[in-house]
């Protein structure tokens, strides 16, 4: 894992991008390469990233293989590993073995954390109308 540190300059440089350009179309060339379009995906990613940078976010960039030990997974979804060996156990998130060590596919726990993270966004939103409708804040 590494983490980037943006200069000041890099920040308002992005910041400048992403506001003088709000649907970018990135291209690449190399040599005397003709220059090619880069997917929307791509786009997409590198849009965020320049998005980070231009709030002045850090940016953290991590590798995973495709699959993960306890330790790391339970790492990317934020819980201890003996909590995630329970949601194992309990058929929360699939993992299988190695010998007697437990795997897990990183999508999974990429799909599963995904998941996490919208049920905390339904239930924030579920008890800020609660609040609204009894007339709190």
């Amino acid at each position: 894992m590494s983490t980037l540190t943006v200069t000041p300059r890099q920040e308002q440089l992005a910041r400048d991008f992403v506001e003088q350009t709000p649907d970018p179309r990135f291209t690449a060339a190399s040599g005397k390469t003709k220059a090619r379009a880069m997917p929307a995906e791509l786009t997409a990613l590198l849009r965020s990233v320049l998005e980070a940078v231009a709030r002045g976010d850090g940016v953290t960039l991590q590798t995973l293989p495709d699959e993960l030990s306890t330790t790391v997974a339970a790492e990317q979804l934020g819980v201890s590993r003996p909590t995630l060996m329970r949601m194992i156990r309990d058929g929360e998130i699939a993992a299988h073995k190695v010998g007697t060590h437990h795997r897990l596919k990183r999508t999974d726990v990429l799909d599963f954390r995904r998941v996490q993270l919208q049920r905390r966004r339904a239930a924030f939103e579920e008890l800020r109308l609660i609040e609204d409708e009894l007339g709190l804040e």
